[in-house]
């Protein structure tokens, strides 16, 4: 006989406290992967205590899909995977490294691998969510993606691998002349994957070295700039375990990014620019409902560089009473005769009463801003 317990045990709990205890999740150090904003880098650097859990549940799943994927790289292709890099100001893990024939040849037999690359390339596995998997085949890695795997290749290139237990064979490599970039995306929702490629430049590595140099040099946090527009208008933001740190606590019935205006001077420059902006916008939604209207009734398919389809259009689902009267009726219960407001309301009206009201200060309308033009005397 099975015994089923009547609440299981979620899973979740334990994947937080495992995942809080991985060394990548207590280093204080600088790493690559963190530096995604400035302000947040900034907070780490110095030792801040995060003030913010945030939801972790994307990320873990983040982490087992990479165990696997490169797991399964190591297994059939030989690619040295999840080493780690570092130097005097910066560390980081590669996700995984493709040697070519000329560097694998200088290590044991039993750590070449199989498919070896034309040049050395550092390969970085990102998950998306098919939310966010249209903006990634449109534009490839962001910017701060970019900036964190030409960090890892620098590394690579002048350091080579950390010389630390488990890696010493290739640390004795010294500097890895890698030559170029992968980014390999994932769709965690379906398995789709799309891979972007790009030359190593020194340049962008340059580029790279100094943003974290700049925020080296601040004496704190908050002399940073944020890299993102703050909670509710950008996901980095609202899972940022600096989140308060960096936005304080939003005054009830206020956006975190009302605090940004400390006057009226402030508040006159970004009204202007909320005009500005509007203006500009006005045309461009003109003209996209005016496409918008030539393309009702286009088959699905692909065009060009873009695929269409079409969502929408179900009937929409309405409360069937004469269904619910004749359940009721079936199993004997006492069909409710509460009042039909919307009846009595219409008959109020005929009869020209005022239909009375309260106020539910449970329920808010939403807030809408409102901009006109000052009338000159």
């Amino acid at each position: 006989m099975t015994i089923m317990a009547e609440h299981p045990v979620s899973l979740w709990p334990a994947a937080h406290a495992a995942d809080a205890r991985r060394p990548r999740s207590q280093q204080t150090k600088i790493g690559a992967s963190d530096t995604v904003c400035a302000r947040r880098a900034g907070y780490l650097l110095h030792g801040r205590t995060p003030t913010d859990g945030g939801e972790m549940r994307k990320a873990i799943l983040g982490t087992w899909l990479h165990a696997g994927i490169l797991a399964a790289a190591r297994e059939e292709y030989g690619w040295v995977i999840e080493r780690r890099v570092e130097d005097d100001t910066i560390r980081g893990h590669i996700d995984a490294v493709q040697l070519d024939a000329h560097t694998a040849s200088r290590l044991p037999k039993r750590l070449r691998p199989s498919l070896p690359a034309e040049e050395t390339t550092v390969e970085d596995v990102k998950t998306k969510s098919t939310y966010q998997w249209d903006n990634v085949l449109r534009h490839g890695a962001s910017d701060a993606e970019i900036r964190q795997v030409f960090l890892y290749a620098d590394l690579l290139r002048t350091e080579g691998f950390a010389h630390i237990q488990g890696q010493r064979q290739l640390a004795r490599l010294g500097p890895v002349p890698v030559g170029r970039i992968r980014f390999r995306f994932l769709n965690r929702d379906n398995g789709d994957d799309h891979v972007q490629e790009m030359a190593y430049s020194a340049d962008r590595a340059r580029g790279a070295r100094w943003w974290v140099q700049q925020v080296r040099s601040a004496e704190s946090p908050e002399e940073l700039p944020r890299s993102f527009p703050g909670p509710g208008l950008s996901a980095v933001c609202d899972n940022c375990p600096f989140k308060t740190a960096c936005w304080g606590s939003a005054l009830a019935g206020r956006r975190p990014q009302s605090m940004l205006i400390h006057d009226d001077a402030e508040r006159e420059e970004a009204l202007a620019q909320y005009v500005e902006v509007t203006e500009q916008m006005k045309p461009l939604k003109e003209r996209q409902r005016f496409l918008r209207a030539q393309l009702d009734g286009s088959e699905e398919g692909v065009y060009g560089d873009n695929v269409l389809s079409w969502s929408g259009g179900n009937p929409t689902k309405t409360d069937d009473v004469e269904g619910m009267v004749a359940l009721y009726e079936r199993a004997g219960l006492q069909v409710p005769m509460a009042p039909d407001a919307a009846a009595m309301k219409a008959q109020l009206k005929a009869a020209g009463v005022p239909v009375p009201v309260r106020l539910d200060p449970e329920r808010r309308t939403s807030v809408s801003i409102n901009v006109s033009a000052r009338k000159t005397p």
